[in-house]
């Protein structure tokens, strides 16, 4: 219901209207994309996102995942590291009236530890292993969404904050942008000579 209400087409460039509702990613710039549906809504069902929920998402590209959680919890935060699409999807969702969306320049690696803990956290690029500032930052009962893996393929994770510790759970594979950061990836890893992506 909540995919229903938020018009993909405002997230893409304008030249791309007619394949807004297509099932694949399209590019944003900066070398982003805006994920397909079918993974949205996958990501999003794996978080079970509540009313009362404050959620933290970790790279906020076009702003679309946004606005779908925005639809369904109290509280969005959500962090990227790219000025140019910070500034478009902030402009997109003022003009949609999104008054619960919270969004900072920053690390997504290192959380966003003054509005923590957080019920749920997600996060739209894949990181090596599970940045352990996100798990710090994890209510009880809190549950995070990552991609994890190599550059090329990784698996679709989720980490729930039990009172006994972290309990993993794996949905199968996927693949996703880099996360760069100081507990993702550095600018460039993996990048050049024989190991050019």
């Amino acid at each position: 219901a909540a995919m229903r209400k938020v018009p993909r087409h405002r997230f893409v460039p304008s030249h791309l209207w007619d394949q807004a509702y297509n099932d694949y990613p399209l590019p944003i710039g900066e070398d982003q994309t805006i994920s397909q549906p079918y993974i949205v809504a996958l990501m999003t069902e794996i978080l079970e996102p509540r009313e009362g929920d404050k959620v933290l998402e970790i790279g906020m590209g076009s702003g679309y995942q946004a606005a779908i959680l925005a639809e369904l919890v109290a509280q969005v935060f959500t962090i990227d590291r790219m000025a140019p699409l910070v500034g478009t999807a902030c402009q997109v969702l003022e003009s949609l009236g999104y008054r619960n969306i919270k969004t900072r320049m920053g690390d997504g690696t290192e959380g966003w530890p003054e509005e923590g803990p957080f019920d749920g956290i997600m996060v739209t690029a894949a990181a090596p292993q599970v940045p352990r500032p996100l798990t710090e930052q994890l209510a009880l009962g809190g549950r995070l969404v990552i991609p994890v893996g190599d550059r090329y393929s990784q698996t679709l994770t989720l980490v729930r904050q039990t009172k006994d510790g972290l309990k993993y759970e794996y949905h199968g594979g996927c693949r996703f942008v880099p996360l760069i950061g100081k507990y993702g990836w550095q600018e460039g890893e993996g990048r050049g000579g024989i190991f050019s992506d």
